[in-house]
């Protein structure tokens, strides 16, 4: 196929010309022909359909069927060439590949034929270009008395000559006769046909011309001529501008938009009012609404680019969209109150105010719109918070004559289209767009400085704090729906849905923001359901069950930063709240009547157990702390809660089994379902106790801890993946509960020890079974393998003395004759007896990663000898010092002359530094520990080694001589407190006052042995005060082992 036909030359006219018209508005809005030269060329990157068109698929035929067997032949012959070796790969034979095709025969010819047809295609469109011209042109003088205003309209759509007009660009004195023929004082006819070409013409041009400056100001003019479809034409123009030209013209026209309706708004044809409704139908009303929509579809898009250009820019277009915005409260305006403003047309076409949201989203923008709405444009911040002040007097008072669902909100929820609006409903969509600009704007620092406002039937002013009591208010005032409220509000415009968003996002803010939230004037309001519900006073609130959750979700977010829950516990002034009861006392009362049904008006309520775990949840995040258990133990809080538990437990165990292919969603199911998901919810409350010392007591005291232990590692068996704060959670109930003998049974009784024990060997001796071999596995170069440092801290954590002394007091080492491959350890006796005493060979043959895991067992061993205690424990049972002493002396090297020397590695290394620790007992000044790592040199290992005591007096440091400590005032009233027989009430308190005193000031002139003197003493004293002392010193019995020794008079405190 070298040569085309005729035919061949008409088909690809074609092709040609279904490809430009495809592409037609790329080119139109090129400002240059240079950029639409540019669009083609890269038109394969830009369009996705490039690959569809007829041209591109005829084209590549063409090529293929004429170099690809050039192509093939040279693929054979490179690769017969190359078969024998492997250096060359799939980038040299493309290159190869590429020279040799156009260096072809075949591929010169193509060229050639391929660039004269197209010379001939192209010259063939350029002259059906000239002929359409001119006979467009004959056409338009021969009808121009008898045209029709719709024929233009016609005439803007696609046809057959509109790829020509495409192409159309026009010169300097075109675009000046232009501008005067859309002065509005030239014939309709003229203005139409003007407007014509304009709608042809490039934007870029008419945007840079020197004429724009008037023809924008025909354009404003012309956008309130009563023709519909000639302002519709001009509307589509700034369409097309605003979609195809760069932001520094585009501001040109938005400001021109912007300024037409607020000439619009201002000159007294708007007549309509607030109480009349608003009938979108309605012609003059459906060409404002396309305006105001076109003005805020360029707010949302406008701040993506003008960044790019310079602040001036910026500026005009938010001055005059304020501008606009503002018309209605213009001091010398006559318009009454009841005038229907273009706020709440912007408020119907965007609700939320994402335009607001959007300009205030970077620093660069939100500087201007802030500084524009204090110096000028306040009266907008005015309105938006009288607007709310409204709508909550109103739903005030229809709370107060038992109006559950407003007029306006249940026919909103009802109607699937609107067509017309009435007063009340324009009213209600211009709060919510207000209550969405206020949320925004608040969160700001520069914002906040908008606040206090004055308002004209107030005589306060509204400050930041009001602002948030009204719209803590507007959650238990404003109308909602029972069922649904309990729902997230997603997508939702209900009150209580939007008041929720703002807050929440006041509660995950940090800094000024979170300072104006934590408040007692927001907490009380917060409060006040429930101080109604405590003190049994009416309660005028709609759907009572869904504002307790809402409260509750808000409070439970606000206990989760410190400052928040210092506020919950102490209040805003820590002086007042010794007259008053404080949030957190109101709280643990009202959830202490919740899980006792002392509350009338929620018994029997579908969604009692959901409100119940809301407010538990609030509970929770205080008493995790000491001093918020220290304040809720009065209460009796974990007793109400254990109850209910043991109740539930009972329901759970008469509730059917469901019977296999019964209907899931039975009533009986469900009901299981639901029993048994508020038992978790309770036992999980219980749980968190144990994260304080005092709390574990009070855990045990409800006889409660196995089944929540049970509960605690049946959730971490389903939970795979939890998230940071989940399971740092876990590691800390863990750690507490290690503490106490009774925790760590309840740990070995429900399998937890087993599972971490299992978990670990597998890691340490199987590795990943889902990990792909692609390479020999290379040795770890850290002493403890990354995949194993998270078990390895879970045995620290579990592993303190209390738990070691009941999972290994009196606890025989097995030292079997044989160790099988599949045998796992189970327990921690058994990964004492597998990884750290290894003194038989069977022992050691049973490891696959012998080193690797015994380092493991040593350097665990290292840190439970830390522990006095422990260390005792594991040297009288098992002789922790003569296994290793044994161990290093056999570890050296065989000579014929007598005794060998140690051989270093790093087995021997960690068995040294152990063997120093735990027979020298001391500070740093009083023993040297030799280092676990070998240096370079000659002598990678200076530390001497031993196999008998006693041990080289190297190790031990010369004894400093004891400084001189001169007690200071201070120091003197501590000892004085303590040796006084006779302390007076609140001792505690004054001492640690004065302790955290004297320890800021003079930190580091306070030695080591007289800050364990006054710890000591001071624990002393509290053992002795029933009230102080957390857990009584009586013997501990645990499950089938009965003891009585001396350290169960453990005490724990604050």
């Amino acid at each position: 196929m070298s040569h085309f036909t005729s035919e061949d030359e008409a088909l690809l006219q074609s092709m040609l010309r279904q490809l430009l018209q495809s592409v037609k508005e790329k080119i139109t809005g090129a400002p240059s022909v240079e950029c639409a030269e540019e669009i083609l060329l890269h038109l394969e990157e830009t369009d996705e359909n490039f690959h569809n068109y007829e041209f591109v698929k005829y084209l590549r035929q063409y090529i293929k069927s004429t170099v690809g067997p050039v192509i093939e032949e040279e693929t054979e012959k490179y690769t017969s060439a190359q078969n024998q070796s492997e250096i060359s790969g799939y980038d040299t034979l493309v290159q190869h590949l590429t020279k040799k095709t156009r260096e072809s025969k075949e591929y010169r010819e193509m060229m050639h034929a391929l660039k004269n047809v197209m010379m001939i295609v192209v010259e063939s469109l350029i002259n059906k270009f000239e002929e359409d011209r001119m006979h467009n042109k004959e056409l338009d003088s021969k009808t121009k008395k008898e045209r029709q205003s719709g024929y233009f309209t016609d005439n803007c759509s696609d046809s057959d000559s509109s790829l020509n007009q495409s192409y159309t660009f026009m010169s300097q004195e075109q675009l000046q006769l232009l501008t005067e023929r859309l002065d509005p004082i030239q014939p309709k006819e003229v203005r139409e046909e003007a407007l014509q070409m304009l709608c042809f013409a490039p934007p870029s041009d008419i945007l840079s011309s020197e004429n724009w400056p008037n023809l924008r100001k025909h354009l404003t003019i012309s956008l309130s001529d009563p023709d519909a479809t000639f302002s519709e034409k001009i509307l589509r123009f700034y369409a097309k501008t605003f979609s195809s030209s760069p932001f520094n013209m585009t501001r040109e026209v938005y400001t021109s938009l912007a300024r037409h309706l607020e000439l619009y708004f201002l000159s007294g044809e708007h007549s309509l009012r607030i109480s009349a409704g608003l009938d979108v139908s309605n012609t003059d009303i459906n060409r404002l609404l396309k305006k105001v929509r076109l003005l805020n579809e360029y707010q949302k898009e406008a701040p993506s680019s003008w960044i790019r250009h310079p602040e001036k820019y910026m500026e005009d277009v938010v001055e005059s969209t304020l501008s606009l915005l503002s018309v209605k409260h213009e001091p010398n305006h006559p318009a009454c109150p009841d005038f229907l403003g273009p706020m709440y047309f912007l408020a119907l076409l965007d609700i939320k105010a994402v335009w607001f949201k959007k300009w205030t989203h970077a620093y660069y923008s939100r500087r201007v719109v802030l500084r524009l709405l204090e110096k000028k444009y306040k009266s907008l911040i005015n309105a938006a918070v009288q607007q709310c002040f409204d709508y909550f007097e109103f739903c005030k008072a229809e709370v107060n004559k038992s109006s559950k669902v407003s007029g306006f909100f249940q026919q909103h929820c009802s109607d699937k289209q609107n067509f017309s609006y009435t007063g009340q409903e324009l009213q209600y969509i211009y709060f919510v767009h207000s209550l969405c600009l206020l949320g925004r704007l608040l969160i700001y620092k520069e914002g906040q400085n908008l606040f206090p406002v004055q308002l004209k039937n107030r005589k306060d002013s509204v400050s930041i704090t009001d602002m948030l009591v009204l719209f803590t208010q507007l959650i238990y005032y404003s109308p909602s729906y029972p069922k649904a409220a309990l729902t997230a509000h997603t997508d939702s415009y209900s009150p209580e849905g939007l008041v929720m968003e703002i807050l929440q996002v006041f509660c995950d803010q940090t800094g000024c923001v979170a300072e104006c939230l934590y408040t007692d004037a927001v907490i009380d309001a917060l409060l006040h359901p429930v101080q109604s519900l405590l003190s049994g006073t009416e309660v005028c609130i709609n759907c009572l069950e869904a504002t307790l959750f809402d409260v509750a979700d808000i409070l439970a977010r606000i206990t989760a930063s410190e400052d928040g829950l210092s506020l919950l516990l102490y209040g805003e002034n820590e002086k007042n709240s010794k007259d008053s009861p404080t949030a957190a006392h109101v709280i643990v009362q009202f959830t202490t009547k919740l899980l006792r049904d002392d509350l009338s008006l929620l018994s029997g309520s579908e969604f009692l157990p959901v409100v119940k775990g809301a407010f538990i949840f609030i509970c929770r995040q205080m008493y995790r702390t000491c001093e918020g258990l220290q304040m809720l133990i009065p209460y009796g809080l974990h007793e109400s809660i254990a109850e209910a538990w043991r109740k539930t437990n009972l329901l759970s165990e008469r509730v059917s089994t469901p019977v296999a292919g019964a209907d899931s969603t039975s009533s009986i199911s469900l009901e299981s379902k639901n029993i048994l998901l508020w038992e978790e919810t309770l036992l999980d409350a219980l749980l968190n106790f144990s994260m304080t010392p005092r709390g574990l007591f009070l855990l045990h005291s409800t006889g409660a801890m196995n089944d929540c232990v049970n509960f605690m590692f049946s959730s971490l068996l389903k939970k795979i993946q939890t998230n940071e704060y989940e399971e740092l959670g876990n590691q800390v109930i863990v750690t507490q509960m290690a503490t106490t003998p009774m925790g760590a049974v309840a740990l070995q009784s429900s399998g937890f020890i087993k599972a971490l024990v299992t978990e670990l060997w597998s890691l340490l001796e199987c590795g990943k079974d889902d990990l792909r071999i692609t390479q020999p596995k290379s040795a770890p170069v850290d002493p403890i393998d990354q995949s194993c440092q998270k078990s390895f801290l879970s045995l620290i954590n579990l592993l303190t003395y209390p738990a070691v002394f009941e999972l290994l007091s009196k606890q025989n080492m097995p030292n079997k004759p044989t160790y099988s491959f599949r045998e796992v350890p189970s327990d921690v006796i058994d990964i004492i007896d597998r990884l750290i005493i290894l003194n038989s060979e069977a022992k050691i043959h049973s490891l696959f990663s012998y080193e690797q895991s015994h380092i493991f067992g040593l350097r665990l061993l290292n840190v439970l000898c830390c522990e006095l205690n422990t260390l005792l424990l594991l040297e009288t049972q098992y002789n922790v010092s003569q296994v290793l002493l044994t161990a290093q002396e056999e570890n050296v090297t065989e000579t014929s002359e007598g005794p060998g020397v140690f051989i270093i590695d790093g087995l021997s290394v960690e068995r040294n530094h152990i063997l120093v620790r735990i027979n020298l007992i001391g500070g740093p000044q009083e023993r040297i520990l030799p280092l676990r790592a070998l240096d370079k040199g000659s002598d990678p290992y200076p530390w001497p080694m031993f196999s008998s005591f006693p041990l080289p007096k190297c190790y031990l440091a010369g004894i400093p001589r004891k400084a001189e400590f001169r007690q200071d005032n201070d120091l003197d009233k501590l000892l004085t407190l303590l040796k006084s027989p006779e302390k007076p009430t609140g001792w505690t308190e004054n001492y640690r006052k004065q302790f955290c005193k004297v320890m800021k000031a003079r930190s580091d002139s306070i030695s080591g042995p007289v800050l364990a003197e006054l710890i000591e003493k001071f624990v002393s004293h509290l053992s002795e005060s029933r009230t102080d002392c957390y857990f009584s010193t009586g013997n501990y019995k645990g499950e089938n082992i009965k003891r009585k020794t001396d350290r169960e008079k453990t005490l724990f405190s604050n």
